[in-house]
């Protein structure tokens, strides 16, 4: 038989117990963890004016998009991270097609993020735009010779092109929108006219697109508008321009940015309360001028440098699209050779 002392042990054990289970539970409600293959300094300054602003703290972890999205699926209903960020369209719908994000469609996000920035089910939302379009040498182009992505294809720019990698996300998500304005056969005809024109083997980077002009190896690329605004900022008065195409037709693509709630978060609540803070105007003009982005809330007035380049408009294709239809585009262009 037990006795009294024993029992009272037990009783207070347990009690113990209970209160710890209690305890880390609370502390779990005050701590999101996300995971990011957005750079660190891009996100840290967010994740501590959040923390300043709700009392909530951030734990977050870096990688490759890919990889984090990998471990969550082996980590399953296990998984730390309340939610997952990444840098592109293409990135953000494949993580949904792998069941790693729940739906999340408050009013706070729908009225804060237009609906072209977000997915159709609220699996994720657009947090920072970046537009894809052309740029020039102001020493060896003059503006009036540009207009869309397809002009790029024409015999005037032969050996005069350079773009980036077909291998990176960014210009299978670019070409997925040609295939969704043009069709198939037009976004071929446009693509094999761009590696006719190229000057160059493509570049592993925008930046070494617009080094290659700089140096005059070729006079017009094609770039985000955030690899432009580190350039001019590190090399103000470089003979480089922006010129927005497809102002008359489609518009500019554009591209996000962004994160969603994970299925298994264990902090769903303050998940949703980060992803609601991000869209807010005080985070999104954090979010655009850390990394000469446009915001996705379309009430915050972009970074001044950012918004120097003018206004434009935008494609307003549904950026899910652009993961729907990546495995198009990647056939594309390896049907063409453009490597």
């Amino acid at each position: 038989m037990l006795t009294k002392r024993i029992i009272v042990s037990i009783l207070a054990l347990a009690t113990l117990v209970v209160g710890s289970i209690t305890l880390i539970q609370a502390a779990a409600d005050d701590v999101v963890t996300v995971y990011s293959s957005r750079k660190e300094h891009l996100i840290q300054p967010l994740f501590e004016q959040f923390t300043k602003d709700t009392g909530i703290e951030v734990n977050y972890l870096t990688g490759k998009g890919g990889d984090l999205i990998e471990r969550m699926k082996l980590e399953g209903n296990n998984t730390p991270a309340d939610m997952f960020m990444t840098v592109d369209a293409g990135d953000l719908w494949y993580a949904g097609t792998q069941d790693v994000f729940r739906s999340v469609l408050t009013d706070t996000l729908l009225n804060n993020i237009p609906s072209h920035l977000r997915d159709p089910e609220g699996l994720w939302m657009g947090l920072s735009v970046r537009a894809r379009t052309i740029v020039y040498s102001t020493e060896r182009v003059d503006p009036f010779e540009l207009s869309t992505y397809a002009d790029l294809a024409d015999d005037k720019w032969q050996g005069r092109l350079c773009l980036r990698t077909s291998k990176k996300i960014y210009t299978k998500s670019l070409v997925a929108s040609i295939v969704h304005n043009e069709g198939e056969e037009g976004a071929e005809a446009i693509v094999s006219g761009w590696v006719n024109n190229l000057a160059a083997t493509p570049n592993a980077k925008d930046s070494h697109v617009m080094n290659a002009i700089l140096a005059g190896q070729c006079d017009v690329g094609l770039v985000n508008t955030y690899y432009f605004g580190r350039l001019i900022e590190e090399t103000p008065g470089a003979p480089l321009s922006l010129f927005w195409a497809n102002q008359e037709t489609s518009g500019v693509h554009v591209n996000v940015s962004g994160a969603g709630v994970t299925k298994h978060a264990s902090n769903a609540e303050g998940a949703i309360q980060l992803l609601e803070w991000l869209s807010s105007a005080k985070a999104q003009a954090i979010y655009g001028s850390l990394n000469k982005e446009y915001p996705a809330n379309q009430s915050v007035a972009s970074d001044e440098v950012v918004s120097a380049w003018g206004a434009f408009k935008q494609d307003d294709m549904n950026l899910a699209i652009a993961g729907i239809l990546q495995a198009d585009a990647v056939a594309l262009m390896q049907r063409i050779g453009y490597k």
